[in-house]
Parts: structure tokens; sequence; C-alpha cells
């Protein structure tokens, strides 16, 4: 089995969003094992076979790697996210963690505006998740009453990013 850096990427990423706790490839030139961490980073273990560089060509003897994204202050996770959106508004969140952006590219003018209406299916931002770009589309009609994430700003699984007056 050939596996190169941008699979293990996405590999790593769908395990994230599924409730699998540890994943196992083995194969014979080398072992990989993705285990979910209890605290918010999760590590990527490679066994002593094998390392990122050397998992495509033979084994070697290598120490155990671990590699963790950078975790988010827990202090700033309560302050993120605003509070509860009033029961008339429609919070759009993010399906994904990655990086928000509201505008195609960085010298285009954005998707949407607050007070901009907008349809269903309607693009109304993006979000980058390992290096892909993934258009996020509004699921319901009505008037963006609220932008609640900055441009290029990180943003986790679940995070409210607009609020929707629906119509």
């Amino acid at each position: 089995m050939d596996l190169d850096f941008s699979e293990l990427r996405q590999l790593v990423a769908a395990l994230d969003q599924t409730d699998i706790a540890e994943l196992t490839l083995k194969n014979p030139n080398f072992e990989l094992t993705l285990r979910k961490a209890t605290a918010p980073s999760q590590a990527v273990m490679l066994s002593p076979e094998a390392t990122l560089q050397t998992a495509m060509a033979a084994p070697q003897a290598v120490a155990p790697v671990a590699a963790a994204p950078a975790a988010v202050p827990a202090a700033a996770e309560p302050a993120a996210p605003p509070a509860a959106a009033p029961s008339d508004l429609y919070e759009i969140t993010s399906p994904m963690v990655g990086t928000f952006y509201r505008s195609p590219a960085p010298d285009e003018s954005p998707f949407v505006d607050t007070g901009d209406r907008i349809k269903t299916g309607q693009t109304v931002c993006i979000i980058e998740a390992m290096k892909l770009m993934n258009e996020l589309e509004a699921e319901v009609s009505g008037e963006i009453v609220e932008i609640l994430v900055q441009n290029a700003e990180p943003v986790e699984f679940g995070q409210p990013l607009m609020r929707v007056k629906q119509s």
C-alpha cells in the first residue's frame, strides 16, 4: 500500500470527523497507528519501523514519532463562540476545522456582508482545510444579521460563523 503525505493528512482529517478512536494500517514496509487523544489535540503515532519520511521507503529502526497540531488555549475557546443566538435566528456553523475566508481571493469582495439577503444553496464563505478550499453554502434563505468570525481566522467544527434572520 502506498501512502503519500497528502493522503495521510486526508486520513487524519477523516478520522477526526468520526467516532473512531484508533486506526492501524499495516503492510510489510511500515505500520501506522492513528489515535485520538483524550485532550483537544490529537496525536499521530508511527511505529519504530517508520517515520513520515521513511514510510514510503525501506523501513528503518527509529524512535516513535508524535505530531500534534497546535492546540488552541482552553481560555480562548469559551470566548470564541458568542452568546447563544436568539431563537428566531439561524446559525450557519462550520462543518469542519479549518480557516474561515469571507471571499474567494484576497483581492475580491466578500461572498456576503451583514444585511445581505441570501438564498438556499448560495455560497457564503470558504473553509480551508488541509489546503482544500471548501465552499460553504447557505442552508436557509434570509438576511445576514451578524458575521461572527473575522477573515482568515481559524474555526472549529460546529463553531457559529454567521447568523441569519430567516425569511
